[in-house]
């Protein structure tokens, strides 16, 4: 049994902390399940499967598919939580494939979902420690006792960051640290930026982006509404980007608020079904998973290159060459991680001395790369980024009268993903 895939969805990507703050990642995502359920014209009992995803978890609400599922679709209806950092939602639709061709479903809900701006905050753990204690005394007197021995410098919050838990090094670092090894200058990492931009912006204006894109109605009275990306910037320019200080190394680096993604919030939804039920049915197929593949290397190393290990795996298991690609949708998490993706992917000593490969797995000529721009404009909600890549490459495959797409996504931990999806 085939799987495919009928329709993508997702909201607009906002930066954290504007339109969306008052949303959780579990209403942005039951937001993109609705809307792809109410495009699709499919009746909640009809689904099988909700296979969800979120990388930063609310302590509250840890299986974020199942709340999406009571909010969005019958509570009769099976659903599970996935997280592969920002692959997240790439792994909800590999999972859901799977499923499907096993036998085991018809009718798969995936995708992911992130709120930025609701980061959970945690407290030292010597003040866990003490209120742990505290709710175990049995007197009043006991407790108060036992509160009493916090110290201001208990009561800090231990302040979020992006970091690897192995090696201390944040990703904007190992950003930072990949530009220096790989000679990656300024100027090419402001102009991808400024290419991503123009690109989104583009993108937007003819409505192809937009066509992606649920609306949604911000309480209490529901106006205005949000129909579109907030973090793209139609207005920046290479000397603006020039202008932007170094964040990660003050003195000697390159990389910026502005070629960096920005924290943002947002959700995707994407529907697979079995092939056989989607034609029983009449709904439109925009592809299938022809492959995927994941890879990872030691954090220490580079931590962004794992694409460039999932690809060459991707595209034996497809049967096929990169020459045969005919799109390709490669997540941006820094101007610089992209870079340096295609400098390894196109390099034959890397080929040699990291993949085991006899010449260079290379890629699509850019301008067959990230055609609407990429996570540097449009914002990069974790979980929800993979949904977004697959959709918009599909449709945009559609339009073009592509067979073959491929998307990348580097992810936390040195993990990549990469997918093969072709027109059925």
């Amino acid at each position: 049994m085939k799987a495919v895939i009928v329709a993508g969805v997702r909201t607009p990507f906002a930066r954290a902390g504007t339109v969306f703050k008052d949303f959780s990642a579990i209403d942005l995502g039951s937001i993109a399940v609705r809307e792809l359920m109410d495009r699709v014209g499919l009746p909640g009992e009809e689904v099988d499967q909700l296979v969800y995803g979120t990388v930063v978890h609310d302590p509250h609400a840890p299986n974020i598919a199942r709340e999406v599922g009571l909010a969005t679709l019958p509570p009769s209806v099976p659903a599970h939580t996935v997280s592969r950092a920002c692959a997240t939602s790439n792994q909800a639709i590999a999972d859901a494939a799977n499923l499907i061709e096993v036998g085991y479903a018809d009718v798969v809900v995936t995708g992911g979902a992130e709120s930025l701006s609701h980061i959970p905050i945690m407290v030292s753990e010597r003040l866990s420690e003490t209120l742990v204690a505290a709710s175990k005394a049995r007197t009043v007197g006991d407790r108060v006792k036992t509160i009493a021995r916090v110290r201001p410098k208990d009561l800090l919050p231990r302040a979020p960051q992006i970091a690897e838990p192995t090696t201390g090094e944040t990703m904007g670092e190992s950003a930072e640290r990949m530009a220096k090894e790989n000679g990656i200058s300024r100027a090419d990492q402001d102009a991808w930026a400024l290419r991503s931009h123009q690109k989104a912006g583009a993108g937007t204006d003819d409505g192809r982006l937009t066509a992606e894109i649920a609306r949604v109605y911000l309480p209490p009275d529901f106006d205005p509404v949000v129909e579109r990306d907030n973090g793209i910037r139609t207005d920046t320019s290479a000397e603006k980007l020039a202008s932007l200080k170094p964040v990660f190394d003050r003195r000697y680096g390159s990389v910026t608020a502005g070629n960096a993604s920005p924290l943002t919030d947002g959700a995707s939804a994407v529907l697979l079904m079995s092939e056989e039920r989607a034609r029983a049915d009449g709904l439109p197929i925009l592809g299938r998973i022809r492959s995927y593949a994941v890879a990872a290397l030691d954090p220490a190393d580079q931590l962004l290159q794992g694409p460039v290990f999932a690809v060459p795996t991707a595209l034996k298991r497809a049967g096929i060459q990169m020459r045969d690609i005919g799109l390709m949708e490669m997540h941006e998490a820094f101007a610089a991680q992209v870079l340096s993706n295609l400098q390894w992917l196109d390099s034959d000593r890397v080929a040699r001395e990291r993949l085991g490969l006899s010449a260079k797995v290379g890629h699509p000529d850019v301008d067959r790369i990230n055609v609407m721009g990429g996570s540097l404009a449009i914002g990069h909600p974790f979980a929800a980024t993979g949904g977004r890549l697959t959709t918009t490459l599909l449709n945009e495959m559609v339009r073009r009268d592509v067979e073959l797409g491929l998307l990348t996504v580097c992810a936390a931990g040195a993990l990549g993903l990469a997918m093969v999806v072709e027109r059925v």
